[in-house]
């Protein structure tokens, strides 16, 4: 008998709600406009850096492109507080809102009593920002959140998720974990847990062969109105994610 469902872990960037392109960037563009530096993110360049985990890393990697060496830590500094700034404010907006489905699943699953846990690259500060703007109708279905700030090494290493299990006491075969990344699939799979990919935005430019250890490839946790197109995995003839169908991803014992 296959094991029971008993916790969902959640990304958040590309996961619950679009933020990349338009929060992540944007915020980091009007931190550097505010700074008087006259370069900009645009799209195709901030979508290549994704490659990259982490916002401080990639706004240095950004500036040494651009400026022919590493910014001073000050600089830094200052360049990030402003985004964590800018970001929260059009987070708390609700300017970005939920992924379709998003907060249908995350209310079932809190109705069946299952443990949610949110594991980010991003700050808690941001996740906070979003859970007090577009996730405020359902913020107080997650149990636990696991940061950038918690971790030294960041997707996708294993590290965030094995946190979040070792904090919650959970049983890894009992979990399922929803990304949007090949980055958040290795670190997910890399701590042993089953991943479902729901593509974003941006990762649905990829290959399907780099999430070929996904239990399952969706575009979408899908709806009433908008059923999900299954590109990996066992057929959801609901056309929804369900926790049924969740379950069935789950492996055997």
């Amino acid at each position: 008998m296959a094991p029971s469902l008993e916790a969902i872990f959640w990304d958040v960037d590309g996961t619950l709600a679009e933020t990349e392109l338009e929060g992540h960037r944007v915020a980091y563009n009007q931190a550097l406009a505010e700074a008087g530096l006259p370069w900009r993110w645009d799209r195709t360049r901030y979508r290549n850096d994704l490659g990259l985990s982490g916002g401080r890393e990639r706004m240095a990697l950004f500036l040494t492109d651009h400026e022919g060496r590493p910014p001073s830590e000050t600089l830094l500094d200052a360049l990030v507080a402003a985004k964590k700034r800018h970001y929260s404010e059009l987070m708390r907006n609700g300017s970005i809102p939920l992924r379709e489905g998003v907060a249908r699943l995350i209310g079932a699953a809190a109705a069946a009593g299952l443990t949610q846990i949110i594991v980010t690259t991003s700050s808690r500060a941001a996740v906070e920002a979003l859970m007090a703007g577009s996730l405020a109708g359902v913020a107080g279905a997650f149990r636990g959140l696991i940061s950038g700030d918690d971790v030294s090494r960041k997707k996708p290493d294993p590290q965030g998720y094995r946190l979040a299990l070792d904090r919650a006491g959970l049983d890894p075969q009992r979990v399922v974990v929803v990304e949007d990344s090949a980055q958040g699939l290795e670190s997910a799979r890399g701590a042993g847990l089953t991943t479902l990919v729901t593509l974003s935005s941006l990762s649905r430019h990829d290959e399907v062969g780099v999430f070929a250890a996904a239990a399952a490839v969706v575009d979408g946790l899908g709806g009433p109105d908008r059923p999900l197109a299954l590109l990996h995995g066992p057929a959801c003839p609901e056309g929804q994610v369900t926790l049924s169908w969740l379950e069935r991803l789950l492996p055997a014992p």
